[in-house]
């Protein structure tokens, strides 16, 4: 199978992810995913989902994208693990890359502020009831810088030197995007 049919085939799933701090060398740190939480797309992910993979793979074995574009890699994470609150990374956009200082720019403009694992599900297990996926195993890929994350209450915590981004204006159009989405599922 080629790289590019492995690709198409991935999942994309978007998952909460808060970023502690963007230093001026381009590091930050934050949670890519938390554990127990149901996302727009109805997957949950497990504790201990991602234990194998990281332990084959490690964060150098894992990829940061933009926008999950295979062609957009903007830098490297230094750690990704689990921890009881669920997928703590830690990563360094490249000086050196272009899209990777603007996707800085754009976080400390608190233009894009979320982040999204791109995985292929090993084992997961429905609840026809309420339609929510448990991820039991994922094979990680990548992790992406993204625009809209998967949860909409998902967004940048702290910028160094720049202070709380969590103003009320924020909290109030995260409410009501996921009040928004709540109602949409319960018509459709």
């Amino acid at each position: 199978m080629t790289a590019d049919a492995l690709i198409a085939r991935r999942e994309r799933k978007f998952a909460r992810m808060e970023i502690k701090m963007l230093g001026e060398a381009g590091l930050f740190a934050g949670y890519a995913s938390l554990f127990g939480e149901v996302d727009l797309g109805k997957d949950r992910v497990e504790r201990g989902a991602f234990l194998r993979c990281l332990a084959r793979r490690g964060a150098e074995g894992v990829r940061m994208l933009f926008q999950h574009d295979p062609a957009e890699p903007i830098g490297t994470w230094r750690v990704i693990r689990e921890d009881g609150r669920g997928l703590y990374v830690e990563g360094m956009l490249s000086d050196g890359v272009s899209r990777a200082r603007e996707v800085r720019e754009l976080i400390k403009a608190r233009a894009v502020d979320g982040l999204s694992i791109g995985f292929q599900t090993v084992r997961a297990k429905s609840d026809p009831k309420t339609g929510i996926r448990q991820i039991i195993e994922a094979d990680l890929w990548e992790i992406s810088v993204v625009t809209f994350p998967m949860l909409p209450g998902a967004r940048i915590s702290d910028v160094k030197g720049g202070g709380s981004l969590r103003d009320v204006t924020g909290q109030a159009l995260a409410r009501a995007l996921w009040q928004a989405t709540k109602a949409m599922r319960a018509t459709a």
